[in-house]
């Protein structure tokens, strides 16, 4: 993030600048030291964990009863309608430029806004007695401006941890065992068991052929013809599971079983795993592959593919190995 300045006055009171995680918020001291108890300068708006923070310095301290003896500092949190918990960490840099991790030092965790709190304006955290002002100045003050480095580190804290999709997992499951098969497909000899329901979800091609006006739909076993057994098994796996396998699983001919998934996924309308193809097709191609790649990506429609080809191609080099 680049410097921004934040305007208080005539001239630059403060400046704020992201350091990765952190923030260094540099104030005018000299300019603020005389500001009434109570008065804050504060930082720009800071975007930290998907919500947005203010840091807010009081010179002479935040409350009347410290009697302009101490600085104060506090986080506040600026995004209203959301809750979070997070971590406010700050410490001062000393005269040679150095963190002091004595007792300038201060760190507290807070949900914000505490469930007691009926008013955004009181979600601040920080510390009203951070630094007597007097160390402050025999020691921070360097060219007349005191530098904070903050933390602001946002927890994810949620009650109930919710565990990643397995929907995949279990349609894999069915496609394992013969429970509820109502259609098959034979192939080249080999016979493919399924679920009408399954696949005319995931093709508008199947679900036309399955449960429309096509002699298809009348039929619990059909011939296929113009796809591979290999192909289809991949195919149907990849309808139940939205998975492809693995490369050591797809072999040494990887390439062309992915160009015939790719002409499959065109013919029955799966767009998805057409994209994914394609992707692992470009991410193979060479000179000797880029030729059938292209052909196969014009003939079906794949212009994603395609013009990747063509840009390969484009290269003089490539052009010549491919050509030769």
């Amino acid at each position: 993030m680049s410097k921004k300045d934040k305007k208080t006055g005539p001239e630059t009171q403060t400046r704020t600048t992201m350091l990765g995680s952190s923030v260094q918020f540099r104030i005018d001291y000299e300019q603020t030291k005389q500001l009434p108890i109570g008065k804050a300068v504060h930082s720009d708006v800071l975007s930290v964990g998907g919500h947005n923070w203010r840091i807010e310095c009081y010179p002479r301290g935040s409350h009347e009863a410290h009697e302009g003896k101490y600085l104060s500092i506090f986080l506040k949190h600026m995004s209203r309608t959301r809750s979070v918990k997070a971590i406010f960490e700050a410490f001062l840099m000393d005269k040679d430029g150095q963190p002091c991790t004595t007792v300038s030092t201060r760190s507290r965790a807070r949900q914000f806004p505490k469930d007691d709190e009926s008013n955004d304006a009181d979600a601040d955290w920080g510390w009203s007695q951070f630094v007597d002002r007097t160390m402050l100045e025999n020691d921070y003050v360097t060219e007349g401006h005191i530098t904070f480095v903050c933390g602001i580190m946002v927890i994810d804290d949620s009650p109930i941890p919710v565990p990643p999709s397995d929907i995949g997992i279990h349609f894999g499951r069915l496609l394992d065992h013969t429970d509820g098969m109502d259609v098959s497909f034979t192939i080249d000899g080999q016979t493919f068991h399924a679920h009408r329901a399954v696949l005319a979800a995931r093709s508008p091609v199947f679900r036309a052929e399955l449960f429309g006006s096509m002699a298809e739909a009348r039929m619990t076993s059909i011939t296929l013809h113009e796809i591979t057994p290999a192909t289809f098994k991949v195919m149907l796996r990849f309808m139940y599971t939205d998975a492809l396998p693995g490369e050591d699983e797809l072999g040494d001919s990887s390439t062309e079983i992915l160009q015939d998934l790719l002409v499959a996924a065109d013919r029955y309308a799966l767009d998805r795993l057409k994209l994914m193809c394609a992707q692992k097709l470009w991410d193979k191609v060479s000179a000797d592959t880029v030729a059938t790649t292209l052909a196969c990506a014009e003939t079906h429609n794949c212009q994603e593919l395609k013009s990747k080809c063509i840009d390969f191609l484009a290269v003089e080099e490539n052009f010549k190995e491919a050509d030769g």
